[in-house]
């Protein structure tokens, strides 16, 4: 039997190719678009090199089923979609197809979604049944990244929750208007915020148990959506339902259906959300910090970061021998670590040469200063000893996770040619 299932599941995941290719799964979602025509149809389009909290893993990203009987109108799965093929796991044969590919070492994780047939309850069910035969009869202890069907049970999702190491809630839209416009049947606020309101229920209910993180999804750009009204449902979703992180994929149109004549959103734009979510998350930014224009939009050319020091320091540039931990990280190029870096320096007064911050990976006593991988800073001589943050400029966008990309300037100053000790 083992020998008559195992190809017939093995070509399914094939045919399924990159079903997945506009749901992200790890820590640096912009590495794992795919985006272009040819289509191989062979296994390695559905495994995919994912940034986890376990380290780089090859997942497989699949869906139990490629039906859907929901309609949204930018999504290739839709109802009534004749050129998507249909394609449908059995929670048994997908256990069994991981297991193979596991212990062939192809994977080492699993991201699964679905379309929803017959309810979101009963294919929330059978993404259950699939986790809990590859956990309890394959004994697999590895990653495992669930999707949470809108609108689902309390006891379906504490149960997701205790089998995944992340699980996904995709509101779609910031608000229920928006989502109107891209997914009339679904109900924002009864079946997706709520499914994260509940997941922090659950956390705080079980606080010693080892419980999954979520995430959640928006698809950006097609219907007007505004940067304030994503990164302002972000900072709540953060501070309120303890969101490990928010996932911004820019549209990009399917043929057949209704969204097929709309542009696709500038691969940009998806980039500096995951900046300024990144300020929010992990940078003690407000909302109200970020330098948006009067369209509720961010500009595309600075980074937001950037954005905001050349409004506010570009005259009063900030004296890091007496600025606070947040105020350091305002200055373009010093993320957490180097302000952490600086703060020890300045107490031990041991930042005392200018050349500490001269070097090409901006080291000071073996910290990193700048925690972005292409930036450097360092201090010149000129008239006020300025702290300098220099960026490469790309003549083609690179996306990249948080690194920022500009001209360097000068936004924050020392007195002297040296650092005090005090």
């Amino acid at each position: 039997m083992l020998v008559q299932t195992l190809p017939d599941t093995m070509t399914k995941l094939a045919q399924m190719g990159d079903a997945t290719i506009y749901e992200p799964a790890g820590d640096q979602p912009q590495q794992e678009h795919r985006r272009g025509a040819y289509q191989s149809r062979s296994l390695a389009e559905c495994i995919t090199n994912v940034s986890t909290p376990k380290g780089s893993l090859p997942i497989v990203k699949t869906m139990l089923t490629t039906a859907c009987e929901r309609n949204c109108y930018y999504c290739p799965f839709r109802a009534g979609r004749s050129k998507m093929k249909r394609l449908t796991f059995s929670p048994d044969e997908l256990a069994q197809g991981f297991d193979t590919l596991q212990r062939a070492g192809q994977v080492e994780g699993m991201f699964l979604s679905s379309g929803i047939i017959k309810g979101s309850v009963t294919t929330q069910d059978k993404i259950i049944d699939t986790a809990e035969i590859v956990r309890n009869r394959y004994n697999y202890r590895g990653y495992i990244h669930l999707k949470v069907m809108p609108g689902v049970e309390y006891e379906q999702l504490y149960r997701l929750m205790q089998l995944a190491d992340r699980v996904s809630v995709n509101l779609e839209g910031p608000t229920q208007e928006r989502l109107d416009a891209l997914a009339p049947k679904k109900d924002f606020q009864r079946e997706l915020l709520s499914m994260l309101q509940l997941a922090e229920q659950i956390r705080r209910t079980h606080p010693y148990e080892k419980l999954a993180g979520t995430v959640t999804q928006f698809v950006v750009g097609a219907v007007g959506d505004t940067d304030q009204e994503l990164l302002s449902l972000s900072n709540r979703l953060y501070r309120q339902y303890g969101l490990t992180r928010a996932y911004y994929s820019g549209f990009s149109p399917v043929i057949q259906t209704p969204f097929e004549n709309l542009p696709a959103t500038d691969p940009l734009r998806e980039h500096r959300l995951y900046q300024a979510s990144f300020l929010l998350r992990d940078y003690g930014w407000r909302v109200e910090d970020l330098p948006f224009m009067s369209d509720g939009n961010m500009q595309l050319e600075l980074d937001p970061k950037r954005a905001w020091a050349e409004r506010y320091l570009r005259e009063a540039p900030i004296d890091i021998m007496k600025a606070s931990r947040n105020q350091l990280l305002r200055i373009p190029g010093i993320g957490p670590v180097g302000a952490d870096a600086i703060l020890r320096a300045r107490r031990r007064g041991r930042l005392t040469e200018l050349s500490h911050l001269r070097q090409p990976t901006t080291v000071i006593f073996g910290r990193t200063l700048d925690a972005t991988p292409t930036g450097t800073c360092s201090l010149t001589n000129s008239n006020h000893g300025a702290l300098i943050c220099g960026f490469p400029q790309r003549k083609t966008f690179q996306p990249r996770s948080d690194t920022p990309s500009c001209r360097s300037t000068t936004l924050a100053s020392i007195k002297g040619n040296k650092f005090n000790s005090g």
